[in-house]
């Protein structure tokens, strides 16, 4: 038995990457919709950004919109994934406070239970990385190489 669970977990340690991998992928369709409907009326977007008090609304959805959109590409890729995450997470945040707090938990009630998963994923990816599947990876290696 002890033999079994030593050899599933070397298995298991060597699939960790997979798990990073997916995190970035889905993380990147969850940012397409909402990114593509920002940039398709980004002066509504600031028009309801001002609705809800927001500074400098135009401001926001364009940082906003922006954000989203780098995040799409750059999550796929697995390129700057820290760096993204940062102002990733900070938009969810506000999405959380703005948008989502007064309508409680419930994704179905549009509370802030999707915004907040996916506050929790970019903090896994700013903890771990993305991943050896991943353009950083590559990235990161070539330099290593380099430099010794």
């Amino acid at each position: 038995m002890i033999k079994l669970y030593f050899k599933i977990r070397a298995i298991l340690n060597n699939a960790q990457d997979l798990p990073l991998l997916f995190l970035r992928l889905i993380l990147a369709y969850g940012f397409w919709e909402p990114a593509k409907m920002k940039w398709a009326d980004i002066n509504g977007i600031a028009e309801w950004f001002d609705s809800m008090g927001i500074v400098a609304p135009k401001l926001s959805a364009y940082l906003a919109a922006s954000t989203e959109m780098a995040g799409v590409f750059l999550l796929i890729f697995g390129l700057g994934t820290r760096i993204i995450s940062i102002p990733l997470i900070i938009t969810m945040l506000v999405a959380i406070k703005t948008v989502h707090w007064e309508n409680g938990f419930a994704s179905s009630d549009n509370g802030y239970e999707i915004p907040l998963y996916y506050m929790l994923m970019l903090i896994t990816l700013l903890c771990f990385g993305p991943g050896k599947i991943s353009a950083d990876y590559f990235i990161g290696k070539k330099m290593r190489n380099f430099l010794s």
